[in-house]
């Protein structure tokens, strides 16, 4: 309900879901900024994929805009057919790096600091997060897709978040890599053969609630 909704105000009423924006925003930071900062303090930032790409993760917001931007650019455009979450050019970029309720990261390449992966977290103060990702063209197949996936799950799961996300059937590699690094469960058939999907926690953190 609450993505559809979300949507359907996004798409249809964007003056008002600005408001709604920058009140969650708000609200999200006030209830879960000190678990955030406490979880993202102790991650581990350098990480090797299973197909052997060693990257570190690093805060979009810490990410200077013209290079968020180059990295959209320089995806062919297939890559957009299933991905579009916000928009991608600078202007858009800059609201979310200053939305406290969307947590999001890039991968950088330990060999040459380029960026090769984009994942997220678009929270809600309510306590329910959609995950979504992005990886480099030149990298997929890679394992990065799983990687950036466990990424968001420790963050959200660690501060306490039930985590969804939404799939369409006719993306095959987007679907592999969700059950590839997550338990999932079908929530709701949705129209354009899209699927609404849980990430169920298998190892829920016991004290996630209740830490300040």
């Amino acid at each position: 309900m609450l993505y559809s909704i979300a949507h359907f105000i996004k798409d249809k009423i964007p003056f008002v879901w600005g408001i709604i924006d920058l009140i969650n925003s708000f609200l999200f930071s006030l209830r879960y900024g000190r678990k955030l900062a406490r979880v993202t303090s102790n991650l581990n930032i350098s990480r090797e994929s299973k197909g052997g790409v060693r990257v570190k993760a690093i805060p979009m917001s810490e990410v200077p805009t013209s290079e968020m931007v180059s990295f959209f650019d320089n995806q062919p455009e297939e890559a957009y057919k299933f991905f579009r979450p916000h928009g991608f050019d600078a202007k858009s970029i800059e609201k979310i790096q200053r939305n406290k309720s969307f947590i999001a990261y890039v991968f950088r390449d330990e060999e040459n600091e380029k960026i090769v992966g984009y994942f997220f977290l678009r929270s809600f103060f309510m306590g329910k997060a959609y995950r979504g990702r992005m990886v480099d063209y030149s990298y997929q197949s890679k394992g990065l897709a799983t990687l950036g996936n466990q990424l968001m799950n420790e963050i959200g799961f660690g501060i306490g978040l039930d985590i969804y996300e939404t799939v369409s059937r006719k993306n095959i590699a987007s679907y592999r890599s969700s059950i590839s690094a997550s338990k999932m469960k079908v929530v709701k058939e949705m129209d354009n053969d899209e699927v609404l999907l849980e990430v169920v926690r298998e190892n829920p953190p016991a004290s996630a609630e209740g830490a300040t």
